[in-house]
This record gives C-alpha cells, sequence and structure tokens, in this order.
C-alpha cells in the first residue's frame, strides 16, 4: 500500500487528486495539506510513502517545504505544475522532487481529470524509488569533473547514441551529456518521458550547461556529431534517411500510447537506420520502455548500456533491458559519459 499525502492551496484541486488516488487498489490517501506548514506538521506526523505537491502556496511555498523535506525527512516527491511554470519544475527536480504532473490548467477545473492516468502510473511507480540514490546523484549536479575513459585504441565507430530515460531522468541526463566533449563525434538522439512543453525547456537548460548543442528535435533536423535532439514531449521520434544522410520524423503520440516519447519507437529506428553503428542507452525509469529498442540495437550488433541499480533512482527500465538479456554493460551514471567517449568512432 501506497500512503500518500496530496499537497495544493487549492480545495478543488485536494479533493479531485484525492479521489482520482483513492479510487486505485493499492494507493491510501491519508491526508490532504492546504500549504506548505501543514504538510510539514503532516508528513511528520503521518509519514507517508509519497507526496503530491503544489508550488504555488501561501504561507510557505512548495520550494521551501521540499527544502525542509528533503533535510528532514527524505521523502518522494511527484509536483504538481501548470504548463507554464517550466522554470519551476527543473529548479524543484534539482531540491530533489521525482516527477511532475502537468497541470492543464492554472484555474480550478474539470480538466484536472486529465491527468488521472498519467498520476496513478506516477505514484504506483515510486514504490520501487530509491531516496538515498537521488540524494547521492543531486549532489553531482553542477560537478565540473571531467571524465577519464580508458585509454583503448579499439573503437566501436558508433554513429549514434539513443537514450532513453523517464523518472529521474533530467539529473542523470545533465550528469551524462555535461560530461561530454564539444567535438563529442556520434550524434545523440533523446527520449524522455515528459509532457509537451517541457522539453524546449529542458533542452536549453541542457544546453547552457554542456558543452554539447542540445536542442529539442524538429522534423528534419539531420543527425549531426557532438549534437543531441531531444524529443518534443507528445511525439515519439523515428529516422529516416534521404541521400545518405538520416533525418528526424516525428509523428503525434495518442492517448493510448503507453510512453510517451517512446524510447523502443526510437532506438528501433536508429538501429534500422544505423545498424551495428548504434549505442542504446537505458537510463533511470519505471516500467519496461526502452527493452525492445534494446533487443533490436543488441541484434543488430550495436552496443548497449543500462544504468546498474546502485545509480538508477528507480531501477525499472534497466531491470527490465538487463533481465531480457539486453545490455551489454551495466554501468552507474557515473561511467556512461566516460564510456560514451571511450567507445565512441575515431
Amino acid at each position: 500500500m501506497v500512503k500518500v499525502l496530496v499537497v495544493d492551496d487549492s480545495a478543488f484541486s485536494r479533493q479531485t487528486i484525492k479521489k482520482m488516488l483513492e479510487s486505485v487498489p493499492g494507493i491510501e490517501v491519508i491526508g490532504v495539506a492546504s500549504d506548505g506548514i501543514d504538510a510539514m506538521a503532516k508528513t511528520l506526523r503521518l509519514k507517508p510513502d509519497l507526496i503530491t505537491l503544489d508550488f504555488e502556496m501561501p504561507e510557505m511555498d512548495g520550494f521551501s517545504f521540499l527544502r525542509w523535506l528533503m533535510a528532514q525527512r527524505p521523502t518522494p516527491v511527484i509536483m504538481v505544475s501548470s504548463y507554464s511554470d517550466t522554470k519551476t519544475v527543473f529548479k524543484a527536480l534539482e531540491l530533489g522532487a521525482v516527477d511532475f504532473i502537468a497541470k492543464p490548467s492554472r484555474r480550478a477545473s474539470m480538466e484536472l481529470k486529465n491527468i488521472e492516468k498519467d498520476l496513478v502510473a506516477k505514484v504506483m511507480g515510486i514504490k520501487g524509488l530509491n531516496m538515498d540514490v537521488l540524494s547521492r546523484n543531486l549532489q553531482l549536479l553542477g560537478s565540473d569533473e571531467g571524465v577519464q575513459p580508458e585509454v583503448q585504441t579499439s573503437k566501436i565507430d558508433i554513429d549514434v547514441v539513443a537514450i532513453g530515460a523517464s523518472t529521474g531522468g533530467p539529473p542523470a541526463l545533465q550528469i551524462i551529456l555535461t560530461k561530454l566533449p564539444s567535438d563529442f563525434p556520434s550524434g545523440i538522439i533523446i527520449s524522455q518521458h515528459m509532457p509537451r512543453g517541457f522539453t524546449g525547456p529542458l533542452a536549453e537548460r541542457l544546453n547552457g550547461l554542456s558543452k554539447l548543442r542540445i536542442k529539442e528535435a524538429e522534423n528534419g533536423d539531420e543527425i549531426q556529431d557532438g549534437v543531441a535532439l531531444i524529443c518534443p514531449g507528445g511525439c515519439h521520434m523515428t529516422l529516416s534517411k534521404r541521400r545518405g544522410r538520416v533525418y528526424v520524423s516525428l509523428r503525434d503520440a495518442v492517448y493510448e500510447d503507453k510512453y510517451i516519447p517512446s524510447v523502443d519507437i526510437m532506438m528501433m529506428s536508429a538501429a534500422e537506420h544505423y545498424g551495428n553503428n548504434t549505442m542504446g542507452v537505458v537510463l533511470t525509469g519505471m516500467g519496461s520502455d526502452g527493452r525492445k529498442g534494446m533487443l533490436e540495437i543488441k541484434s543488430k550488433g550495436g552496443y548497449t548500456i543500462a544504468e546498474s541499480e546502485e545509480t538508477a533512482v528507480v531501477f525499472g527500465m534497466p531491470a527490465e533491458v538487463i533481465a531480457a538479456g539486453a545490455a551489454k554493460k551495466v554501468l552507474p551514471l557515473t561511467d556512461i559519459a566516460a564510456e560514451m567517449i571511450r567507445t565512441a568512432k575515431g
């Protein structure tokens, strides 16, 4: 049973989220709070397994509460944020929030019901989350320590690296991408489970921190060395070839799709076009997205890496890849950039 505390200054939102979660076997809403001070008292008294947190609240805002929580009683937090609060989202992820749900509207509205499927999936997936790992990974953010790959003369001649991530992914991507040189000799494509409106700011933020060029992918973008393309939220990324060059082709996801953007779709397309010159990397996340894609890359002779349990905030996706026999290497997050550099084409 996952015990949840719902924190939101809107009575309508509190009750709507409470009803969504209480309708699911295995979830118990043990309390609701209207602001950060109320949430502090109820966190200490009720000891929830997970907290859903709105950030715009009176008395004590979400940031102040999150700082207190991670210092006093580290607990998984899923923030519930409006679409316009992208800076808030990434700041909260850096402070220790595990994931977020995008509110359809700032106003009290029945549209809030549209987040039910995503919210329930994330709450149920939190059971496998390791807060100690999350804390250690967050300490690595902003580190300017370079990577020193083993010196080896044999390269694998990788032309594209396809990276997939879900819960805990943005900090993990930051740790990897900020360790790569500007002249990294392969293209990089990324599918991070994230809604529309957030992948663009994620790409801009990572671009400002990294030596690589990082951008949100657009239809027709060419796969180029030293450039990382992040699939837009709400879309799936595939590749197409024209006159010997490979380009991005995006298509809209539909409501029935389980994982958006799909890591499997991206990786299978990469394997189709690049064959044994493809590298697949699956990072932290819940579910099984990436398993089929990594199996396809492996079957074409490509190189596959799964993040190890010691650093994965949620070990679901990497565990599925490993169990399927699709990972050539299992590495901690801190070693993945070095392995990418070591195996890249010369």
